[in-house]
């Protein structure tokens, strides 16, 4: 074979190639659009048959029944009452017992629904794919994708930064890189559905948008003030392969998707059972008084002291919601909750002795003091606003 015929063949490899991410990317898009069609057409009927208060019920239904398992609470009541008596559970421990078996299967069974459908996706955009779009866009824009970027990775935050050093030695810059680091442990399509199972869809839409809010700002403001440039040397130093992905098929698709879903599972179980324990304990044994007296919406350090406990507990998103959970219903502030699901997550002490030996203390120091003043601000400004969420 000549210079010329490999010339054409390699450009044959790569239109079909590029002929394939564009037939998997419109079927993406066609799902993407059914679901979205689905549930425009679930609505409408809502709207029709009892207009406002009907897509009211509506989403309560998908909350409560659906995403919250609600009835599975009350089949474990019924259940746990025949075989240990109302009487029993209706005390203090009846009721723990109940909340931690609940909460755990509930948060077990969406978790695995969740990591197997995003990895699926996933599996269409391989990190020298992600690279290439990533490297499209400047400026906020860059950020905002970075930040997005985010959502769709279930990664804890030391998980999330081997890939931050990965897109670093890429060339991607900081703002992009800094914007995906902040928004990936924080926010993601597990945490949405399951604080939509927990707290509604206003609470969950909310803690969505600010956390990325504060992926972008902080971001931004790492890149332009130039701090993001302070890496340590042998992350810039590093090479880094240009390997093309091979095709998968739907098989080896699902064989991943189910990979990543049972290597996830490992890894946060024991943080969503420490998580619900918790939860459970604050919910049936800790007085409602004591709770609002350190954490009440009405204090003006509540939203400090639950930042400061959430930076020491190393746990994700779905470890925190069981906590979160059983302090919404002593009473405590949506500010305050928010604070301290976002310290837990974006700040825990192990992730920011794994990110220690990634950048110089500079870029570290800047880094917590943004996120750390982006939270409390999120705190006190939600804590001003908790009369719009209950």
């Amino acid at each position: 074979m000549d210079e010329h015929d490999k010339f054409a063949t390699n450009d044959q490899k790569q239109n079909d190639e590029q002929q394939k991410c564009f037939v998997n990317r419109r079927k993406i898009l066609f799902i993407l659009l059914g679901v979205i069609a689905a549930i425009g057409i679930m609505i409408g009927i809502a709207a029709i048959l009892d207009g406002v208060n009907g897509i009211k019920v509506l989403g309560n239904f998908i909350s409560d029944q659906i995403l919250g398992m609600k009835w599975l609470n009350s089949l474990l009541g019924t259940a746990f009452a025949s075989m240990f008596g109302a009487e029993f559970m209706a005390t203090r421990w009846g009721g723990a017992i109940q909340f931690f078996i609940y909460d755990t299967i509930k948060i077990i069974v969406l978790l695995c629904i969740l990591i197997f459908l995003i990895s699926y996706i996933q599996s269409y955009f391989p990190p020298e794919r992600t690279k290439k779009l990533l490297g499209k866009y400047k400026g906020i824009w860059a950020n905002t994708m970075g930040a997005l970027l985010g959502t769709v990775t279930p990664f804890c935050s030391c998980s999330s930064i081997p890939i931050f050093m990965g897109f670093t030695r890429a060339g991607i810059t900081s703002g992009v890189t800094f914007s995906f680091l902040i928004s990936s442990p924080l926010v993601d399509l597990g945490a949405f559905i399951l604080l939509s199972s927990v707290f509604g869809f206003p609470i969950a839409i909310t803690y969505v948008i600010v956390g990325l809010v504060l992926a972008i700002v902080g971001g931004t403001i790492i890149e332009k003030t130039g701090v993001g440039k302070n890496v340590q040397d042998f992350i810039l130093q590093g090479t880094l392969a240009d390997v093309e992905s091979e095709e998968l098929s739907k098989k080896d698709r699902l064989i991943y998707a189910k990979d990543q879903m049972f290597s996830t599972l490992k890894k946060v179980w024991i943080y969503i059972l420490v998580g619900v324990g918790i939860g459970a304990a604050i919910h049936n044994f800790i007085p409602a008084d004591w709770i609002q007296f350190l954490l009440g919406q009405d204090k003006w350090y509540s939203v400090l002291i639950a930042s400061v406990i959430g930076v020491p507990m190393y746990a994700d998103i779905f470890g925190t919601i069981p906590v979160a959970e059983a302090l919404f219903f002593k009473g405590v502030g949506i500010g305050t909750i928010l604070s301290f699901m976002m310290s837990v997550t974006a700040l825990s002490l192990p992730s920011m002795i794994m990110l220690s030996k990634a950048v110089k203390p500079k870029l570290l120091f800047w880094f917590i003091v943004i996120v750390v003043l982006g939270i409390v601000a999120i705190g006190y400004i939600f804590n001003a606003l908790n009369f719009l969420f209950v």
